[in-house]
């Protein structure tokens, strides 16, 4: 619906950008640099639900988890991995429309 379709937003990079979970550095030349961080201006609903995919996303045996616990265990913040994983979501999900396939989960458990 935030799309129209696929329509409007078809660059998963735009789209990223319009749900709030790219983060941005600010500066002003070379005296003032500060943490990168998102934007504010981002479509909040969209946000909600790519958090709570994401939050499920890492909970599941799946790539999503192994990423995430591999970021974490080198000392990221589980906020900013979570970010990440919400930026990999729509990159995934992005992909599987462009391809008109089904997603499939690499992950083998023995």
């Amino acid at each position: 619906v935030k799309t129209e379709g696929f329509k409007r937003l078809c660059d998963p990079r735009k789209l990223a950008c319009f749900a709030g979970v790219v983060p941005f550095e600010q500066q002003s030349g070379t005296s003032l640099r500060t943490k990168p961080r998102v934007s504010k201006m981002a479509d909040m609903t969209l946000k909600s639900v790519l958090q709570m995919a994401a939050m499920r996303a890492v909970r599941m045996q799946n790539d999503l988890r192994i990423y995430y616990l591999r970021k974490v265990e080198e000392g990221k913040n589980k906020m900013s991995v979570l970010n990440a994983v919400r930026n990999k979501l729509i990159h995934i999900a992005m992909a599987l429309i462009k391809n008109q396939t089904n997603y499939k989960n690499r992950l083998q458990l023995s």
